[in-house]
């Protein structure tokens, strides 16, 4: 392990420490270390895209641009569970917007506001998730769900709580 990761190691960027030695702090491989650690953090706190530039010898501007120009990197905290909501034009006409409706108020997200208080659910709506003959399309942590009714999305997060709580 490199100096900079020993005397970190013992703080709170370890595990980013590893990623990066594991990219041989290459920086032409800044994707996939953002990728691998927002699997850890799930979310890019700007404090790690500091540390990872720093790390990678890049500014943080550019670090911070790459992390904010692909759609799927997050630079807010989201839940365990993230609920992709396909709001295209064929989920939108076969009622989209009712699902979302429907997941929000279920998972008391008002005022749009995306995470649950206690970090389990994060509802989304995203553009096109490639499922348009299942329109309407959700997926739950990339596990697609096709021809969803509003009960059906409310029933799936009930199962996801009852899984939690056991």
């Amino acid at each position: 392990m490199c100096p900079e990761c020993k005397e970190a190691a013992t703080r709170k960027f370890e595990k980013v420490c590893q990623i990066l030695d594991k990219y041989q702090r290459d920086s032409s491989k800044l994707i996939p270390i953002l990728q691998d650690v927002q699997k850890v953090y799930r979310y890019l706190p700007e404090e790690v895209l500091v540390y990872i530039a720093t790390g990678l010898d890049l500014s943080p501007a550019k670090v911070y641009g790459v992390a904010s120009f692909y759609a799927n990197f997050s630079l807010e905290p989201k839940g365990k569970y993230v609920v992709h909501v396909c709001d295209g034009t064929a989920c939108h006409v076969k009622g989209s917007e009712h699902i979302k409706e429907a997941l929000c108020k279920k998972l008391n997200l008002n005022n749009g506001k995306k995470t649950t208080d206690d970090m389990l659910f994060t509802v989304e709506a995203v553009s096109c998730l490639g499922a348009c003959g299942l329109a309407p399309v959700i997926t739950i942590n990339e596990k697609v769900y096709g021809q969803v009714t509003p009960e059906m999305a409310e029933k799936l997060i009930e199962n996801i709580w009852a899984e939690e709580n056991n």
